[in-house]
């Protein structure tokens, strides 16, 4: 009784707590306020901290603080996919402000050839402040509140050197959808009695939760594919400013206190200088100062890591800069019990501002050092660079421009020059054509950065890793590339286009187009939805003088529902929008199988159904989302779990069932099952196997790796296991070109992305091996000796008849993070001809 009246003492003081609790509370003592400045209560009509800020709510104040400050400018970089604004504040003293682009083009000289004439000691620090890339990491975004005001409304020497001797480039939310999404959950369940319970629904958000934006994309590891608006909006901030500082401002688990980087010193990348991790240290111990000052605990050099670039604290240290992980532990609500007392939301939000704080102090106090450093880092690289004069990277891929162009259009995103190569040629064993290949010099000023998106790298320090071991781009796109003379370049044509798409003559008989290029399965399923009728090839062809390959798409003229001439249009525009060429033929007369073979199939429409909801990892479907809708404007139907049951699954013929983290109840499995049995085509991805295996949907013999450990003490056993994780690798699998799961594929070898350890068996007949990992397999990345050995000679793909349907199985992800273009086919070659398979 006495432990819970005192238990109820301190959640009534907690409660007295949060509703009293005002700026105050994060603002620096002895500091006076310009009167003119409006708090943020005074706009979003709450108290920092009394409520989860929304991302309208946000973005009002900081309109509004913008309207009322010389210190800050506005500006909108684009907008989110729901429409809400990617809004940045440049804050800074107004004598800057009136000579802003000066002082951004002096700043960027810095970088540049002859920067040594200029003086770091009169020039201002550029440090780029941004909050909440996860939405359900809160505190950031909020402190930005109390932050923005500081920084506008403080008055005194101290903060008027600060601004004079620094550009902030603040922006308050990475990621407004997200936010939004969260902001709404914690505050339609906040309680006016404020309850730490850590089982009140409040800090059980449902599925699939804030932390994502609208495709449900974890936007912190987007900083280097820049494939969605938000990550565009602040690439182009940065390389348009290279900041100094770039800060990142994160929550982790409930029982955790607060990190602050450096990380984990044995897995910092080998591109990244040692001097990065030294300022890095240099500016920790002002946060160190400050926390210890408002008596908050925290770590650093350990758990976290710099070396994937593609995070926010990782990518400037590729780029001169330097990237500051902040982790606070996360109240997930308003106030919640931990391991370390009870954690009020306001704490959290205190810690993040007192960091931000320090941040600027220590960019202050170190500021000629990080000018001079960043001078010193791409002086270096050109240094680096001119050793490479002459030399270049030539990527590609002769039967798809698409592909290329997207790889192309990142470089371009991150200031990298790239060319149009100047005239065809071949490469080793690869021929490049014009048109279809771009070539990159390797003397330029972002030359580190391109060797972090093109290298391959197999050898490690350290064999645990806070995210993927491998990302390189070529790869991903499963293009061809080769060390190359930059001659090949045409210098004329920097510019970049998607190659225009076209159908070379009117026909009466038959139109025809290969599978290769990228769009097509757009195209198909515009084709298709229209109602005319379509068949794939199963056997390459040649007709007038052209060679066909498998997976050929074949448009009858007669006996369709529109005239030749409406049919004629209709292709033209499909073929305009796709960026495919659409060739009319005279006759069906052709070398190899004529167009009236039985080996051309007839397609059906696709209708396509994926799983959502509890148990299913909302970063597979939400790939798979974005690649159907954004991509290929092919319709999806998200289904939920909860509901699967009253679902008449009969309108769909394709079910894609994607990595599960949980277990799925036995009224799916009948159901799937029945429908299955029935005819679809049922679609599983990673762990979903392991799901499908144990309910008997599939019967794949399955290698497993025993680990036994020895000489490894208590302290290491969470490393040792860590080890045998395989958490994002490239390998190679040799491909039978003429399975319809591989049409649209030139060579015979793919690079695959892989980050489970589920390998499976070959069938005995080789037919049904159509993919197959080769006896060398790692490309690039970390595995473990002892699953290297499983996954060589293994199948990730297989098809297993139920009835009258099919179960399909990959144990790789082919949609990963949006930038795994070469893989991309694989999945609609099972949407478009499994029938075939």
């Amino acid at each position: 009784m006495k432990k819970l009246t005192l238990l109820l003492l301190v959640v009534g003081q907690c409660i007295f707590a949060q509703n009293t609790v005002n700026l105050d509370y994060y603002l620096p003592q002895n500091t006076t306020y310009n009167s003119d400045i409006p708090t943020p209560e005074s706009v979003i009509g709450h108290e920092v901290g009394e409520w989860h800020v929304s991302h309208d709510k946000l973005i009002t104040y900081m309109k509004t603080l913008a309207g009322a400050s010389n210190r800050i400018s506005l500006e909108n970089r684009g907008t989110t996919y729901e429409g809400r604004p990617l809004l940045l504040l440049t804050i800074t003293s107004p004598d800057n402000h009136r000579n802003i682009e000066n002082i951004r083009k002096q700043h960027i000289k810095l970088t540049e050839s002859g920067s040594g004439s200029l003086d770091t000691q009169n020039m201002p620090v550029v440090v780029y402040q941004g909050f909440s890339i996860h939405g359900n990491e809160p505190s950031g975004s909020n402190a930005a509140l109390a932050l923005a005001y500081y920084l506008a409304a403080a008055e005194g020497a101290g903060i008027e050197e600060m601004l004079s001797n620094t550009i902030i480039l603040f922006d308050p939310c990475f990621n407004p959808d997200g936010l939004q999404r969260f902001a709404y959950w914690a505050n339609t369940n906040r309680s006016k009695n404020l309850n730490p319970d850590n089982n009140e629904r409040e800090y059980h958000e449902v599925w699939p939760g804030g932390r994502t934006n609208h495709y449900w994309f974890d936007m912190n590891r987007d900083w280097l594919p820049v494939q969605l608006p938000e990550s565009r909006a602040r690439i182009a901030t940065f390389h348009r400013w290279l900041p100094n500082i770039l800060t990142d401002h994160h929550e982790m688990g409930t029982n955790s206190t607060f990190f602050f980087q450096p990380g984990e010193p044995t897995r910092v990348h080998p591109l990244t200088p040692e001097m990065n991790q030294e300022l890095t240290k240099q500016i920790a111990t002002f946060h160190s100062k400050a926390l210890d000052k408002i008596g908050s605990l925290y770590f650093s050099e350990e758990n976290y890591d710099d070396f994937y670039y593609g995070k926010g604290s990782t990518f400037p240290d590729i780029n001169g800069s330097i990237g500051i992980l902040f982790e606070q532990g996360s109240s997930r609500g308003h106030v919640q019990e931990s391991d370390n007392g009870l954690l009020t939301f306001p704490f959290t939000v205190r810690n993040q501002f007192t960091t931000a704080l320090s941040t600027l102090e220590a960019a202050n106090n170190l500021r000629q050092q990080l000018l001079d450093y960043q001078r010193e880092f791409y002086t270096d690289a050109r240094d680096e660079a001119t050793g490479n004069k002459g030399k270049a990277i030539v990527f590609g891929d002769e039967k798809d421009a698409a592909k290329a162009y997207h790889l192309a259009e990142i470089l371009k995103r991150h200031k990298i020059k790239v060319y149009d190569i100047a005239r065809d040629f071949t490469e080793g064993d690869k021929h490049y054509k014009k048109g279809y290949s771009y070539i990159v010099p390797r003397n330029q000023k972002n030359s580190r950065l391109i060797d972090a998106m093109f290298e391959t790298r197999t050898e490690f320090t350290d064999s645990l890793f806070y995210d993927i071991s491998a990302w390189s781009f070529p790869l991903a796109f499963n293009l061809d590339h080769h060390e190359t003379n930059f001659s090949h370049a045409d210098e004329t044509h920097s510019g970049i286009s998607l190659r225009e798409g076209r159908v070379s003559d009117k026909s009466n008989y038959a139109y025809l187009f290969e599978w290769h290029e990228y769009y097509t399965p757009g195209a198909l399923y515009r084709i298709l939805r229209k109602g005319i009728r379509a068949k794939v090839g199963k056997t390459p062809f040649s007709i007038e003088n052209k060679a066909y390959d498998y997976g050929t798409i074949m448009i009858p003229v007669q006996n369709q529902e529109m005239d030749s001439e409406a049919l004629y249009a209709f292709l033209q525009k499909v073929a305009g929008e796709s960026h495919i060429t659409i060739n009319g033929v005279s006759t069906g007369h052709a070398i190899g199988i004529d167009l009236g073979s039985n080996q051309f199939e007839t397609l059906e429409l696709p209708k396509v159904a994926l799983l959502t909801g509890n148990g299913i990892s909302p970063y597979d479907a939400g790939e798979i989302w974005h690649l159907f809708d954004q991509r290929y404007d092919i319709p999806v139907t998200k289904i939920d779990e909860s509901y699967l049951n009253r679902v008449e699954l009969d309108k769909y013929n394709i079910f894609i069932l994607t990595n599960t983290w949980g277990s799925l109840d036995s009224d799916i499995k009948k159901k799937l099952e029945n429908w299955v049995n029935a005819g679809g085509v049922l679609i599983g991805y990673r762990n979903a196997i392991n799901w499908l295996k144990k309910n008997e949907f599939i019967t794949p013999e399955l290698r497993e790796t025993e680990i036994t450990a020895k000489d490894i003490t208590y302290e290491e056993r969470r490393d040792f296991h860590g080890a045998q994780v395989t958490g994002g690798a490239i390998f190679e699998a040799e491909i039978d070109r003429s399975h319809p799961v591989n049409f649209g594929y030139k060579n015979n070898r793919i690079p695959l992305f892989r980050n489970t350890n589920i390998f499976i068996e070959p069938d005995e007949q080789s037919y049904n091996n159509p993919i197959r990992y080769t006896e060398d397999p790692l490309l690039s990345g970390y595995i473990s000796e002892e699953n290297l050995e499983q996954l060589k000679g293994s199948v990730p793909f297989k098809i297993q008849r139920s009835g009258d349907g099919k179960v399909i199985i990959f144990t790789d992800n082919t949609n990963f993070r949006a930038f795994w273009y070469g893989t991309n086919k694989l999945l609609m070659n099972v949407v478009f001809f499994n029938e075939l398979m």
